[in-house]
């Protein structure tokens, strides 16, 4: 007889390795599908590295001399920066200081008073007056005898006449000169000479500063930035000279949406890189919101749909001072990372 066949043990299914690779790659590929469309998107903003900014103009017209520095140049408070050439407002600063000149004397010779010498010879005018009017009576007194008689015309007596009149009037006008020269000048010549002292100060006061203006100096140590002229140029008041920027007040300038400043406030700090410092991370600290101007004239909220929102500059400094940190230099950061 022949044996019956033992029952073998049943053997589990064998895993296939290429089928678990792949399934495992397959789950990954899913895992960073649902990764990447649920995870927030970064929004990045970019803004520009901003300083201080002085615009130097000139006051008075002339010819640019000379430039006294260059840019990029550090200049001290009060350092000069340009020279004007006008030769013509000099020469008026030189015909205003004779013209004080010729005030001062004027206002000294009122205070002074009339010279004797004028007196003298108003009092001899005095008598020359009364010799001639006592003349004029007496050809008068001698005149009217004879006509009396009918020894001179009548027309004749009536010349002596004028005459005599005409001789007191001059013994009235020489007595008034001679007391007014006694007096010597009134309260109000007095003032007169001595505003025009003052008005010849004032003038000299204004030219002056017009001359001083030629020169050209620095108002705050700061950097020269731009210099648009060149020398030899002419200039007129107004016209931009120089800029200057003050490296000590330097900040980052963003321009955001209203609906991005959402729990933003003065005080808050966050992260930015600057791509011309190797990408450095830099901590600013907001200290100015400030909503911009609208260009466009204001327009109402739509009732539906979209909001018209407006924007708003925001300037954060850096925290610690950054050498090598310039105007007009970009920065960026992720706004979607900053702390809430």
């Amino acid at each position: 007889m022949t044996e019956p066949d033992v029952p073998t043990a049943r053997r589990g299914p064998r895993l296939n390795p290429r089928a678990v690779i792949t399934a495992v790659i397959f789950l990954a590929i899913i895992g960073l599908a649902i990764w990447y469309l649920v995870r927030p998107e970064p929004l990045l903003l970019q803004g520009e590295v901003e300083s201080a900014r002085t615009d130097i103009a000139a006051r008075v017209s002339g010819r640019l001399a000379r430039i006294a520095v260059s840019r990029s140049q550090n200049v001290a408070a009060g350092a000069t920066l340009l020279v004007i050439d006008n030769p013509e407002l000099v020469a008026e600063l030189r015909q205003a200081e004779a013209e004080k000149v010729v005030a001062d004397a004027e206002l000294q010779r009122i205070k002074v008073g009339t010279r004797p010498e004028i007196i003298a010879l108003r009092k001899a005018e005095i008598d020359r007056a009364a010799a001639d009017l006592t003349f004029a009576q007496q050809t008068y007194n001698r005149t009217k005898q004879l006509a009396s008689r009918q020894f001179a015309p009548q027309s004749k007596l009536d010349e002596y006449a004028d005459a005599l009149t005409l001789a007191q009037r001059r013994l009235d006008q020489a007595k008034l000169a001679h007391d007014e020269a006694v007096r010597g000048f009134t309260a109000e010549e007095h003032k007169i000479a001595e505003a025009n002292v003052a008005k010849a100060a004032a003038k000299i006061d204004t030219i002056k500063a017009h001359v001083n203006e030629l020169t050209i100096t620095a108002p705050i140590a700061s950097q020269v930035y731009q210099i648009p002229v060149e020398e030899g140029e002419v200039v007129t008041p107004g016209l931009p000279l120089m800029s200057l920027i003050d490296r000590g007040d330097t900040w980052l300038g963003f321009s955001l949406r209203e609906d991005l400043i959402a729990g933003l406030k003065v005080g808050d700090r966050f992260t930015v890189r600057v791509p011309a410092l190797g990408n450095r991370e830099i901590t600013a600290q907001v200290r100015v919101i400030a909503a911009k101007g609208e260009y466009a004239g204001w327009r109402a909220t739509r009732a539906t749909g979209d909001f018209d929102l407006r924007t708003f500059a925001i300037r954060a400094y850096p925290v610690d001072k950054i050498d090598g940190l310039r105007p007009g230099m970009s920065v960026y950061t992720d706004w979607t990372k900053r702390p809430q």
